[in-house]
């Protein structure tokens, strides 16, 4: 694993950024960057370091010379995104707090002299940076930034006998920043104590000894030791144990839910207070904790539209409101007579100082950024700020049924073999033949046969998805699936009218029986419908079961539509007929393998039980870490919350400056109420970005 830092070079807005390459710190350890998000040369987003195209999450940590630098050039605007850490916030405050006392002196000692050589301190303490910063930009493609903007203003007001004034710009304008880097930082942490989930070690059982070896090193099968209070290294199954388990930052469950033998337990959580041997089911690079960073990963270089427009708009902005600045100093006096040179080059500094555009490229991108933290704690990840954005504007929900709004755990109801057969021989039949199905229709038949499988009787086993199996039973060709897979291979099924999922077989060309089997739908399901149904959200049923299970399901639940007896691309179809009916985006919630194609083809895909399908998880928008349906909940009500908050964000930003710019054009406004406005438009719009970090509860308005 690439170790992450910031640069400890200076910047744009001239603050250094953290640590010495040579003392890079692991996230989550002390004196730890605290993220790892820069700008992207070309959006000036927040975002992942974009170094390594392919991080993989189970690489060993063993190798500080490839540290991966997260490089904050600016975005135009001058200020830092990146987090500079407790200790420069430090630096920073101190060096403000002198140039603070310094301008308290000028203001309050009558010698004029006096007055001015604190004055002319409290700028040059407080500005250097900036004033540095600035110089550095005139050899780079970054000239028209901030910082060039308050040098300008500063230097003109200085140079027109208004130090008091170039002193205030400067000083305000650094305090902004300080408290602008300290929010930015606050919000990063969010997502950074997800990439800090990355177990260290595990214990290695090998014959009864431990070996403490990387978690990267274990391999499906092996059994593992897990100590009281130690993060849990790996996705398994406890062999021996009993103990309450943390997956809260996984899952967002609220409270430790208890774990015995045969529970499954993820990478990630951290165990209670007794010691857990757990046998270990997926590699390192495929646990839930490896998933999850990935995941955030992604989702931080993802832009929002809105969020590149208004970075660009930004850079394109800065350098027109330079050359205004130098027509309403030069044309009124010299072209048109009015007033003084003087008078008009004030406004235009004024101008200068009201037009620097931060408040728009830091909130924006940082609402976006603290949304996607909020949704992390409640189980919820996005994969970006656009999944956000779409998930918002969905006005119609299609659902999987099992597993999604039913538990999946069938029981077989009924057992009805035709004429002639034996309805023992029937359930041998077809649970030697669904013994490799994952589904869990197939694993409900073999638990219900309950005896050991022969495996030299049945040979040949193939599963065609949405369908059924194929398979070679004592030397005779067997299908066991849908009425309907049986009727495309010639085979006569006769309507048994079951009353739930039935499962078919036919045996050498004939027909010898069918096995209905019943589901339970979730406890939450029904709520969930009805609270989308009163947000004026639509919801359909969309399944490959058949009409008998899926109606009574969708009746239960008051679900709209339903359809049924569909395959994965039948599903494809219908996706793309609610699509094309104009009602707002289109969502679709799964969670196995056979939703994969209809999670890519919805406009948001939402993925159940984030610890699933692989391809599910990799072609969803969004991931609900748990099984409940009810996590839809706040999953829309907080992205809705999350686009209001950047929409009035923009609206406060825009609002404050045109009517500054506006007073300044007539002269009706100083360089103080430009700067104190420019501060405190940023500062309400990065305090109004940090709510997105509060996400609502389930069913919460």
């Amino acid at each position: 694993m690439k170790h992450l830092h910031s640069n400890h070079e200076t910047c744009a807005c001239g603050h250094v950024h953290n640590a010495q390459h040579n003392t890079c710190s692991l996230q989550g350890e002390p004196g730890a960057a605290p993220a790892m998000y820069a700008h992207d040369d070309d959006t000036g987003g927040i975002h992942a370091s974009d170094t390594d195209d392919d991080p993989d999450p189970a690489e060993s940590q063993s190798a500080p010379d490839n540290c991966t630098c997260a490089e904050a050039d600016g975005c135009g605007c001058g200020h830092s995104h990146d987090t500079a850490g407790s200790a420069e916030w430090k630096k920073d405050g101190l060096r403000l707090g002198v140039a603070a006392l310094f301008f308290l002196l000028g203001r309050l000692l009558p010698n004029a002299v006096s007055k001015t050589v604190f004055l002319a301190a409290s700028y040059l303490v407080a500005g250097y940076p900036v004033i540095l910063a600035a110089a550095k930009n005139l050899f780079s493609s970054k000239i028209f930034d901030e910082t060039l903007l308050m040098t300008i203003a500063s230097v003109g007001a200085a140079a027109i006998g208004e130090v008091a004034e170039a002193s205030a710009v400067m000083l305000l304008f650094g305090i902004g920043e300080l408290l602008q880097a300290i929010a930015v930082g606050n919000t990063k942490r969010s997502i950074s104590a997800l990439l800090a989930l990355k177990p260290d070690i595990a214990h290695k059982l090998v014959d009864g000894a431990l070996q403490t070896v990387d978690p990267a090193d274990i391999i499906v099968g092996d059994s593992i030791l897990v100590k009281p209070f130690e993060r849990i290294p790996l996705d398994g199954v406890i062999l021996d144990g009993d103990s309450f388990v943390d997956a809260s930052a996984l899952t967002g469950e609220s409270v430790p839910v208890r774990k015995t033998v045969e529970d499954r337990v993820l990478a990630g959580s951290i165990n209670g207070d007794a010691v857990l041997t757990v046998r270990v089911t997926a590699t390192y690079a495929e646990s839930a904790v490896s998933k999850i960073i990935r995941m955030t990963e992604q989702a931080a270089k993802q832009r929002a539209p809105r969020e590149t427009f208004i970075t660009r708009f930004a850079r394109v902005y800065t350098p027109v409101v330079v050359g205004i600045a130098v027509l309403i100093a030069l044309v009124p006096p010299f072209l048109l007579g009015l007033g003084t040179f003087r008078e008009w080059l004030y406004n235009a500094l004024t101008l200068l100082v009201i037009s620097c555009p931060c408040a728009l490229v830091i909130s924006v991108p940082l609402a976006y950024f603290a949304g996607l933290g909020g949704s992390s704690r409640r189980g919820i990840l996005a994969k970006g700020a656009t999944s956000l954005e779409a998930l918002a504007k969905v006005g119609t929900i299609a659902f999987d049924k099992t597993g999604t709004l039913t538990k999946g755990s069938f029981t077989v109801t009924q057992v009805v073999p035709a004429s002639g057969i034996d309805r023992a021989d029937l359930i041998v039949l077809c649970a030697h033949a669904e013994h490799l199905s994952t589904h869990p229709i197939g694993k409900s038949i073999v638990q219900y046969y309950g005896k050991p499988i022969d495996t030299a009787r049945v040979t040949d086993i193939t599963e065609l998805r949405g369908k059924g199996i194929r398979a070679t039973y004592d030397g005779q060709p067997v299908l066991v699936g849908k009425r309907t897979f049986l009727t495309e291979n010639g085979i006569f099924v006769p309507d048994e009218g079951a009353g739930g999922s039935a499962v078919s077989v036919a045996c050498n060309g004939s027909y010898i029986g069918t096995i209905v089997l019943g589901d339970t739908v979730k406890e939450d399901a029904a709520r969930t419908i009805q609270q989308l149904k009163a947000r004026g959200i639509q919801t359909v049923l969309l399944t490959g079961d058949t009409s008998g299970a899926a109606v009574p399901i969708a009746a239960q639940l008051d679900i709209d539509a339903v359809y049924a007896d569909l395959l994965p691309a039948d599903k494809v179809a219908h996706m793309q007929s609610l699509k094309a009916s104009g009602s707002g985006a289109v969502a679709f919630v799964g969670d196995g393998i056979n939703d994969a194609p209809v999670i890519a083809a919805a406009d948001v895909g939402i993925s159940m039980g984030g610890l699933g399908s692989d391809a599910a998880i990799e072609a969803s928008d969004i991931v609900l870490m748990t099984d409940e349906p009810s996590k839809l909940l706040p999953a829309i009500d907080g992205s809705k919350r999350t686009l209001r908050i950047v929409s009035q964000n923009i609206t406060l930003a825009l609002g404050i400056k045109a009517a500054i710019l506006l007073l300044s054009l007539f002269g009706l406004t100083s360089m103080w109420l430009a700067i104190v406005a420019d501060v405190g438009a940023s500062l309400l719009a990065i305090l109004n970005a940090v709510r997105a970090l509060r996400w609502p509860n389930a069913g919460a308005r």
